[in-house]
């Protein structure tokens, strides 16, 4: 048996190595820009959320702060791209080049909005966004970063969290680029349990304590009145579940969460969706589920996916571009160096190299 040691080692090479084939081998502090995924699709806000996390982990695991500055450069792309209208001639709303997600940030669809799939703004999305800048806050010790995480929050709340003086706000899932119209008025199934962890975490990570003090007592109610009654077959939608609540699992709301995803990836798996054909299946949604249970223990319920998650990596690396090259294999290294993504993380690196 490898000691745990040996293999970080061996999934940081690999992480290194996909991360470099999706975002550019890294040149130099002054040179390096990240790549864009393809001729039509530049930036894509939930994978470019990973691609921070990644960087950073890479950092502590390595102590190359070139990694850091590859994070940083992301982050300036995104909000300088996503940040922006699509023909990125301006700011969204308020924002400006000192405060740029006072608009909040498109998705990065390719196709504009009003269509099918289009672009706009997803809650949880811009969750996932500020939870990444908390993530580069920490590692560079630069309050900075949790500012802009904030400024998010208090910029695009408003126009997802509605009725929100009632003893049940409700949510909508999409809006419009420019965030004044709600597109899918739905309730997604885990953003408010999403929003609230994730408000949690930046405030206490905020040298203002209360800062989101009113916008996490709204989700708090929504959270209360929901928890109970959780459910989903969806193998993404479970891992994040197991991630979301894997922060606050001393509580009673997450350990109930927690209890119930497992139980429905054991209802997946005993169903044998795993072991439906690999066309019928996305391997991106099925990382979100192998990052899950290994950051959530639950009470152990972790112990058998082990076994599992080794034999999902064994049907999907092998096609790990087939489908995109950005989303699935950004997720996978995710999956395979959860790193900050873990809630006692980071450590300080052993090594701090000269860039």
């Amino acid at each position: 048996m490898r000691k745990r040691s040996q293999v970080i080692q061996m999934a940081v090479e690999q992480c290194v190595g996909i991360m470099n084939k999706v975002y550019g081998n890294f040149t130099t502090v002054e040179t390096w820009r990240p790549k864009p995924f393809s001729a039509t699709k530049g930036r894509y806000l939930w994978t470019d959320a990973y691609g921070v996390c990644n960087f950073i982990s890479l950092f502590y695991e390595t102590g190359a702060m070139h990694f850091l500055e590859q994070a940083d450069a992301l982050i300036k792309d995104v909000h300088d791209s996503l940040g922006k209208t699509r023909d990125l001639s301006s700011r969204l709303g308020q924002a400006t080049d000192e405060h740029p997600l006072l608009g909040g940030l498109r998705i990065g669809k390719e196709k504009p909005e009003g269509l099918r799939d289009g672009d706009g703004q997803y809650y949880h999305y811009l969750t996932k966004w500020a939870f990444a800048l908390n993530c580069m806050s920490k590692a560079r010790g630069d309050a900075h970063y949790n500012e802009l995480a904030v400024e998010l929050i208090k910029a695009i709340h408003p126009h997802f969290v509605f009725e929100r003086d009632s003893a049940r706000p409700t949510m909508v899932w999409k809006t419009s680029i420019d965030l004044t119209t709600p597109v899918v008025h739905s309730e997604g199934n885990l953003d408010p349990f999403d929003g609230y962890a994730t408000y949690r975490i930046i405030q206490n990570n905020s040298e203002i304590p209360s800062v989101l003090e009113r916008e996490i007592n709204e989700l708090k109610r929504i959270v209360d009145l929901k928890y109970t009654t959780y459910t989903s077959d969806d193998p993404l939608d479970l891992g994040e579940t197991l991630w979301i609540t894997h922060f606050f699992i001393e509580e009673i709301w997450a350990k109930s969460m927690a209890s119930a995803a497992y139980k429905y990836l054991e209802q997946l798996w005993q169903h044998e969706y795993f072991d439906m054909p690999l066309g019928y299946r996305l391997a991106f949604r099925e990382f979100g589920t192998t990052l899950g249970v290994q950051v959530n223990s639950c009470e152990g319920k972790n112990a058998k996916w082990q076994e599992r998650n080794e034999s999902l990596y064994k049907d999907w690396l092998p096609k790990l571009y087939d489908r995109d090259n950005d989303i699935t294999p950004v997720m996978f290294c995710s999956s395979l160096l959860p790193g900050v993504l873990y809630r006692d993380y980071p450590r300080s690196p052993a090594i701090i190299t000269t860039r």
